[in-house]
């Protein structure tokens, strides 16, 4: 962390150091941002009406003085009415006028009245931030205020406001008034709406000030006039229990007084008028005012004074006005009371402080606090008797609900307690419209403030309650108030103590906590005090409720009612209550009690749990038969339904009367908790209850009536409850019979009269039928009666004495069967009546029970079931048939008793039998419902197996598919298939039990796993994957031990599962994997159990780290190379086992091979491969090594090398993938290189050749295979040529190394620069191999040839070869154009931030001034005659050599080493993203770095460069020129003292030229003075500007610059001869043409190609280097010394003819590099790099 600062020892030195400067301030900003906080409508007139009453003035007269219209001529009449109409629709505001009666200005006055937010001094006005006065000027440009014989003007110069004060000694007026001229002379005058509204706010500015009198003038007539009275206030007492001090003790309240006030208004009819208005809606046509209510606060002021709203006409008699005469006057009263608190202060000192803060004044000491309000008499003798425009007038006066705070007038916020507040020592915000409640002292003296006016409504309360104590209470005249709307005042105001406080009920004047609110009709608790309906939405009440301190009528309340009127009663007194008594009575009870709980449950108001405390301690009285009883509601649970149970009946004590529930609805007496009383229920009271009268089984008649009920109410009933009724009564004597009171099963109808003795019900009214018959009445005789009177024994057949025979019985039965009961018919099924037949035809001896028997048929005598014996045909379809099987006569045997007929059958043998059940059974399956049965729940083995004459089966255990009998499965005979699906038979056993039997007992021979297997495939579609898995890992599949053997000889076998079989031969792997085959069928079923074709790569992964030495001996080595080329290609999904690539990495089962030499070959050199044996071993990945494409090095340590198998990429990657290195990362490489040699021209053709056919090489290469593209390899990779290469390579982990001489090597200079080193005699083959391994991820031999083909050949030739030249070519130019528009819209953003930050720049030297006195020739150039001084030097130091000789025999005098100019400017060391600026220069010390003397001592020379560094930084320096974009530039000349060591100078050009045309290819830029003259000056020039283009394209081909980057510019008179812009070189024609032009014209060539030569070798080591240090001089002569005999060839070459244009002439040798190679240049650099001066 850094240290910190002392920033008072800061502050301190600014006191004392800077210079003071004065805040100035906008004054008409600043009032106009005032102004915008007095949004509010009429602020003006609030203001000045608001001064006038803090000047103690009782009168304030208003005054709109109009100019007439310019376009409406006035009307030529004197009508007053008329020309007022006119003067309210068509004239303009001129000014405001407004006057009052208060005292003079005094001279603090005038003073405080020129200054914003200096207040009132004086405490106890409201104003206190000085600015409301400055509202005028929301309408007014210059007001103007007299007072007295003083008057003040404002006016405005500029933004600036001025005043200017004078006695006037016109007039003598005690009046002030302020005249305020419009600033918009268009105003309208206001009329109608507007009119109205502001008439409005007059009236309601009367309210609390001190004012008596307002009037409004328009012109000469008075539009409103307002006259307040105000008697002698009374003084009211402050009740013992309320604290006269706030909370915190800031406010005391000394007293209150009363005032009753009359408020008066008189105002023409033009005040509603409008233009717009019809004539027939008369004075009143406007909208009707609303109805406003007053709060509780009425005081006994009953002035009864009537309305006087009667227009007076010119003092005549008053006179209905009609619309016409808008000059019409009427008159209104109204009437309100204010109380008024004074109050005594006491301000803490912090508190004071604060508002002195703030407020520029103290708190007062003293305060009021006052609250209008209307009460019921005042209002009722303001009101009128239609709504006129007094009801608008007077609208804001009375309080109503809207009640709010004034703060000298009205603002926005309400007080909730339906009346005004006034609190004039509040502190409001800066536009009085709310009260300020955020600052913390404000705060508190609000807050306290509020805590007052709380204090002030509960004394104003007390004394209202007092008022109704001497006084007939009138509901009417207490009305609603509202909530407060404020959430800040919602939290005060209420926040009064209302300790003792009395409120009005219906028990009288009590403590407001005794007092409740009743919902509804509650006159069964008149004992409770509640509040009276009139009062319910009085503002006070609802904010009571809503606090919570007055609540609704609780279940508690109701309880400790009816508690205390069961106290005080006896229960005789409880049965003797009548409605007129005070207490709980019994009709209360009915109709208001349960009514009450009733409506709460509707409202969700009450809990169960309520209601039931409630009725618990409530009772009723019932008179029964002249006796009383008195009922516990809380014992009542039931209500009677009289449409359902007549009221009369007799009902149990838990059920309430009827007559208490008379005008209860349903849902009113389910919501008490009762419940109806059922049917079922009232019948078991009935039956339970001893009461002789109403006894059901002993009363014929109560029997009867019950009966009724019961049969009127039968069809209603659901079936539960109709069983519980028959339960209830059938066993019981409920029916009255001729034989007396009978059960109802002992019963008979009417209708039966078979014999005379049987008790039939008697013909009972309303009863009807349905009822009976469900008790149980008979309308048939019983069954045991018929049986015992009709047919005697029934046992035996022949017996003595039968009457009837079993045939007369049935038909007996058929012609009242319907009558029958269930009881007579189930005891018909059991009673034996019926014989079967004998094999004679004749009836057997004894009878059975029809059930037993079955119909009389052949098919059904054949299987030998007993028949019933019936005489004649059988008829099933007859009424005997149908009853009979009604009865249980059987048509078919059952499917178990027929399953059971054919099962002995077949153990008996049979045979006619069993196959006749079975065809039965077969025929019958449909119309007999066989197919309903479920076969395989049969357990009895019935069925005939195939192959066995004894065996039977069930259907669930056979099957009709003959193979299932190879997993051991019985199968139907074969005759019963075709009817497999009636017998149940499915084709084939469920799968699970196949599985099971085939794992229990697997196939033991091949044949017999075919067979089976095969079966197993036909059912391949009910195999689920569950199954497989089971399978999958289960032994089932036979191998044979000895594959030579097959199992037919006798080999022996064992079981594997199928997952780990594999189908087929095996080929190789038959000895390793467990291969078999069992037919195309059977493999099938094993495919889909996990046998597989053939091992997966993983399979043999897993195998090959176990067993590799098998593996190895099963296969010879080229086959286990196969293996692991399989496996390797396998390796995206080998990864992902974590496990098995682990062990991979560990086992030794990876193929290596050393090469061992014999001795035999030691002898022999003629041929160095005989003799050399490969030896193949496993080994672990990690051990072996990845030779690639690193023959050579392998050559060279191949006899210490454990190597890879080389002949497949993926199996390359598969042995790295496992941790196996590559050679060339063991391989330690140093590299030695020779001088470079002096012309690298064929360095440059070659780099050339690589950059251009490395196109054509990767065109067809994949992507993933590619290294570095073409981009690439031009960007980064250069060719220099070096005398000698030399490289030693070692190998880690070995004392070895091998030394040897190369023609070409490649060497990384940077992070991506690259180098590739070569020698003069260099080989094609070293450069491809050398360039494969850059270019590609991985190279092969053969990838090195195809290279040094494509290097070798010229294009025609590869294109004859099929490689499209002109395709690829043309995408390499597309691709140039695209990165040429990326740089160019790259660099005109360079462009635009760089004008950006001169414009900056020139800003802040403009205001820094001209601190340098600097001469004003451009710094760092060479000085002219009478230029500033030189210093000589010793004549001794001359640079020689061959540099120094050749540049002074071309003109550049070493001789003289004048010193570099020094001045003051801007350090460019540092380049901006523009790219440097340097100029070249004259200089005699041009190649030579600063003078040893002028070096401080303690300093060092920067260490040289080394020759490759240096031969990097040359190429670099021409290769990363390029051209300039086409907007203009701008530079501001400077030179600076350098502070980096080792420099002589730093310039930066003035410079301001912009692009004026071409010129050879060059392009041409002129000074902003000749741009006007630009096409001149191009065709004045233009054969000197193409023999200056010329030279410099000479000079541009010794270098090998990209032409694009050289460009021409011509100025006026500087001496900057060049210069370097973000890599762009410009040359100065102006001095070409002073200098060298006319040489040129002549033919000679030769000095202008030097001198411009070492011009543009200047610029281009700026390129990379931005000072002169030694590091450009380097550089610099680097690039010369290597050019130097190519500048000199060029020098003495033939020039160009003048009308010849050098751009199509041939470039010398050496040949250009493509311009390609510069479409991405380097980084942007500063604004310029450098300028060459002369």
């Amino acid at each position: 962390m850094g240290s910190r600062v002392d920033y008072n020892a800061l502050r301190a030195q600014a006191v004392e150091t800077g210079d003071g400067e004065a805040v100035t301030v906008n004054t008409r900003d600043l009032i106009d941002k005032i102004l915008s906080r007095y949004a509010r409508e009429w602020s003006t007139l609030r203001e000045l009406i608001q001064n006038a009453a803090d000047a103690a003035a009782s009168r304030v007269t208003i005054k709109l003085e109009t100019t007439p219209s310019t376009t409406m001529p006035s009307p030529q009449t004197n009508d007053p009415s008329t020309r007022l109409k006119h003067v309210l629709q068509h004239h303009r505001i001129d000014k405001w006028i407004i006057e009052n009666n208060g005292q003079r200005f005094r001279p603090e006055d005038w003073a405080r009245l020129k200054e914003i937010a200096k207040g009132n001094p004086d405490e106890t006005k409201i104003g206190a931030f000085g600015v409301g006065f400055y509202s005028v000027f929301s309408i007014s440009e210059n007001p103007f205020v007299t007072s007295g014989s003083e008057a003040l003007e404002f006016y405005w110069k500029g933004d600036a406001l001025f005043t200017r004060r004078f006695q006037h000694g016109m007039f003598q007026n005690t009046d002030t008034t302020f005249i305020l001229p419009m600033r918009d002379s268009t105003s309208p005058v206001p009329h109608g709406e507007e009119l109205s509204t502001l008439c409005q706010f007059l009236t309601s500015s009367m309210t609390f000030v001190g004012l008596e009198s307002i009037e409004l003038y328009i012109d000469e007539w008075r539009i409103l006039h307002l006259q307040k009275s105000v008697p002698a206030p009374i003084t009211l007492d402050i009740p013992t229990g309320i604290n006269s001090n706030t909370a915190e003790g800031l406010m005391h309240i000394s007293q209150v007084t009363q005032e009753a006030i009359q408020l008066e208004a008189e105002w023409m009819v033009a005040l509603p008028w409008s233009a717009s208005a019809r004539s027939s809606r008369g004075i009143d046509a406007f909208e009707p005012a609303k109805k406003k209510l007053t709060s509780f606060f009425n005081k006994g002021f009953k002035s009864l004074t009537q309305n006087t709203d009667k227009p007076l006409q010119d003092g005549k008699k008053n006179s209905s006005p009609t619309i016409d005469d808008v000059t019409a006057i009427s008159r209104q009263k109204t009437f309100f009371h204010i109380n008024r608190a004074a109050i005594t202060t006491t301000v803490a000192r912090n508190l004071n402080a604060e508002f002195q803060r703030s407020r520029k004044k103290a708190p007062p000491k003293s305060t009021t606090v006052s609250m209008l309000s209307q009460s019921y008499d005042e209002r009722a003798a303001s009101s009128t008797d239609q709504p006129t425009m007094a009801s608008k007038l007077f609208e804001t006066v009375a309080p109503g609900t809207d009640g709010h705070i004034y703060i000298g007038f009205q603002t926005s916020q309400t007080t909730g307690l339906g009346a005004h507040l006034s609190i004039p020592s509040i502190v409001p915000t800066v536009e009085r419209e709310q009260i300020d409640l955020t600052s913390n002292h404000i705060n508190t003296w609000n807050v306290e403030l509020l805590r007052a006016a709380g204090i002030l409504a509960r004394v104003s309360w007390a004394s209202t309650m007092a008022d109704f104590r001497r006084q007939q209470f009138k509901p009417d005249s207490i009305t609603q108030g509202k909530a407060l709307t404020d959430k800040d005042l919602g939290k005060v105001i209420p926040a009064i103590e209302f300790l003792d406080f009395e409120i009005l009920s219906s028990r009288g004047i009590v403590p407001y906590k005794n007092v409740r609110v009743a919902s509804g009709d509650m006159g069964f608790i008149e004992e409770l005090p509640v509040i009276p309906e009139s009062l319910l939405k009085a503002g006070l009440i609802k904010a009571l409720r809503e606090g919570g301190d007055l609540t609704d009528v609780q279940t508690e309340d109701i309880v400790w009612i009816l508690e205390k009127s069961q106290r005080t009663r006896t229960p005789t007194e409880l049965v003797r209550s009548d409605v007129s008594s005070p207490g709980f009575a019994l009709t209360l009870i009915q109709q208001l009690l349960l009514a009450y709980i009733a409506g709460r449950v509707r409202a969700n108001t009450i809990t169960r749990g309520e209601i039931q405390s409630i009725l618990n301690v409530a009772v009723a009285t019932d008179e029964e038969e002249g006796s009383t009883r008195v009922i516990a509601l809380s014992q009542i649970r039931d209500f009677v339904d009289p449409s359902k149970i007549p009221p009369d009946m007799p009902v149990s004590p838990s059920t309430i009367p009827f007559k208490y529930t008379r005008k209860l609805s349903r849902f009113d007496t389910g919501a008490l908790g009762f419940e109806e009383l059922s049917i079922f229920k009232w019948l078991q009271y009935l039956v339970e209850d001893g009461n002789s009268n109403f006894n059901i089984e002993r009363s014929p008649a109560f029997a009867s009536g019950v009966l009724k009920v019961l049969s009127r109410n039968w069809s209603s009933l659901n079936t539960e409850s109709k069983t519980a009724v028959i339960n209830l009564l059938e066993n019981r004597t409920v029916i009255p019979t001729r034989m007396g009171m009978k059960t109802p099963s002992d019963s008979y109808f009417s209708s039966v009269k078979l014999f005379d003795d049987l008790p039939v019900i008697q013909d009972i009214p309303g009863i009807k039928e349905p009822i009976l018959a469900a008790l149980g009445v008979r309308r048939t005789l019983e069954i045991g009666v018929v049986l015992e009177r009709l047919m005697g024994d029934s046992t035996q057949v022949d017996k003595p004495g039968s009457r009837w025979s079993h045939v007369d019985l049935i038909k007996y039965l058929v012609s009242v069967w319907t009558d029958v009961p269930e009881r007579d018919r189930k005891r018909l099924m059991s009673t034996p009546i019926c014989p079967t037949e004998t094999s004679s035809g004749k009836p057997a001896e004894h009878r059975f029970c029809v059930p037993d028997l079955y119909e009389p048929n052949d098919s059904l005598r054949r299987l030998g079931l007993p028949t019933l014996q019936w005489p004649g045909t059988y008829v099933p379809e007859s009424k005997e048939g149908k009853l009979l099987r009604t009865l249980g006569l059987r048509d078919a045997p059952t499917y178990i008793d027929l399953i059971s007929i054919i099962a002995m059958a077949g153990r008996s043998a049979n045979t006619p039998l069993q196959n006749y059940g079975l065809r039965f059974l077969v025929e019958n399956y449909q119309s007999k419902g066989y197919n309903t049965s479920v076969a395989a729940d049969v357990k009895t083995p019935f069925l005939p197996i195939q192959g066995s004459e004894e065996k039977l089966s069930t259907p669930s255990n056979c099957y009709t598919n003959e193979r299932a009998a190879l997993l051991g499965f019985d199968v139907l005979k074969g005759d019963l298939h075709q009817c497999a699906p009636q017998l149940g038979v499915q084709p084939d056993p469920p799968i699970d039990r196949c599985v099971r039997r085939l794992i229990r007992s697997p196939p033991q021979t091949k044949r017999q796993a075919r067979e089976i297997f095969g079966y197993m495939t036909s059912r391949l579609g009910a195999i689920t994957n569950t199954h497989v898995d089971t399978l999958a890992s289960a032994k089932i599949v036979p191998v044979a031990v000895d594959k030579i053997v097959s199992d037919e000889k006798g080999s022996r076998m064992r079981h594997s599962a199928p997952r780990m079989c594999f189908l087929g031969d095996g080929g190789d792997f038959v000895n390793i994997f467990d291969f078999v085959d069992f037919g195309h069928e059977a493999n099938m079923f094993l495919l889909r159990c996990g046998s597989k074709n053939e091992p997966s790569a993983s399979e043999i992964a897993h195998l090959l780290t176990q067993r590799p030495a098998k593996f190895l001996k099963e296969l010879d080595v080229p086959k286990y190379m196969d293996i692991l080329v399989q496996v390797s290609k396998a390796w995206d999904t080998l990864k992902k086992d974590k496990s098995l690539v682990e062990a991979m990495k560990q086992a030794s089962f990876l193929l290596a091979s050393k090469e061992v030499i014999s001795d035999t070959a030691n002898n022999n050199q003629d041929d160095e491969d005989e003799g050399v044996a490969k030896v193949w071993q496993l080994a672990k990945a990690s051990d072996i090594i990845i030779i690639g494409d690193d023959i050579i090095n392998y050559q060279f340590f191949k006899s210490y090398v454990l190597a890879a198998p080389q002949q497949d990429e993926t199996l390359e990657d598969f042995y790295i993938h496992l941790g196996a290195p590559t050679l060339g990362s063991l391989i330690e490489e140093r590299q030695k290189f020779g001088d470079f040699v002096s012309d690298q021209s064929a360095a440059l053709k070659l780099q050339s050749i690589i950059h251009e056919r490395a196109r054509l090489y990767l065109h067809q290469t994949p992507k993933e295979s590619i290294r570095h593209d073409a981009k690439w390899v031009e960007k980064n990779l250069t060719v220099q040529a070096v005398r000698s290469i030399v490289v030693r390579t070692s190998l880690k982990g070995h004392d070895t190394k091998h030394t040897q001489s190369r023609t070409a090597t490649l060497h990384r200079e940077g992070s991506n620069a690259w180098v590739i080193y070569v020698t003069n005699n260099y080989e094609i083959w070293d450069v491809s191999q050398v360039l494969a391994n850059l270019l590609l991820r991985r190279s092969k031999p053969g990838d090195a040839m195809m290279l040094e083909t494509i290097l070798r050949s010229e294009l025609r030739s590869l294109q004859r070869k099929g490689l499209n030249i002109d395709k690829i070519l043309r995408q390499k130019e597309k691709e140039a154009k695209v990165a040429e528009a990326m740089h160019q819209q790259q660099l005109e953003q360079e462009q635009r931030e760089r004008m950006e930050r001169e414009a900056l720049q020139q800003d802040m030297e403009a205001h820094r001034g001209a601190d340098t006195q600097e001469a004003d020739r451009i710094p760092g150039d060479f000085p002219k005659s009478g230029d500033a001084k030189t210093h000589e030097t010793d004549e001794s130091q001359e640079s020689g050599g061959f540099l120094a000789d050749t540049l002074k025999k071309w003109g550049f005098d070493l001789g003289r080493k004048p010193q570099p100019t020094m001045t003051n400017g801007e350090h460019h060391g540092n380049r901006d993203p523009a790219g440097p600026l340097h100029e070249s220069s004259n200089d005699p010390n041009l190649f030579d770095p600063e003078p040893e003397a002028q070096r401080p001592p303690d300093e060092t020379p920067p260490p040289p460069m080394t020759p490759q560094e240096l031969n990097s930084m040359l190429h670099k320096a021409i290769y990363s020129s390029r051209p300039h974009t086409s907007f203009p530039f701008e530079t501001q000349s400077s030179v600076h003292k350098v502070q980096e060591r080792y420099t002589t100078c730093d310039t930066k050009p003035n410079m301001n030229i912009l692009h004026a045309g071409d010129v050879s290819s060059i392009r041409v830029f002129i000074d902003d003075e000749l741009q006007a003259n630009a096409e001149n000056f191009m065709t004045a020039n233009r054969d000197g500007l193409k023999f200056f283009a010329s030279v410099l394209h000479d000079c541009a081909a010794v270098y090998n610059v990209p032409r694009g980057s050289i460009h021409i510019f011509c100025d006026g008179e500087s001496s900057t001869i060049a210069f370097n812009r973000a890599q762009a070189l410009f040359f100065n024609y102006r001095v070409f043409k002073e200098e060298h032009l006319p040489m040129v014209q002549a033919g000679n060539k030769d000095e202008p190609v030097r001198k411009w030569a070492v011009h543009m070798a200047h610029e281009l080591a700026h390129n990379i280097e931005s000072d002169h240090n030694i590091k450009f001089h380097n550089i610099m002569g680097g690039l010369f010394s290597n050019h130097v005999h190519a500048i000199a060839q060029v020098a003495g070459a033939r020039p160009p003819s003048k009308s010849a244009d050098p751009a199509t002439q041939p470039a010398p040798q050496p040949p250009r590099q493509p311009t390609s190679r510069l479409l991405k240049p380097a980084a942007t650099r500063g604004s310029f790099a450098g300028s060459f001066k002369r």
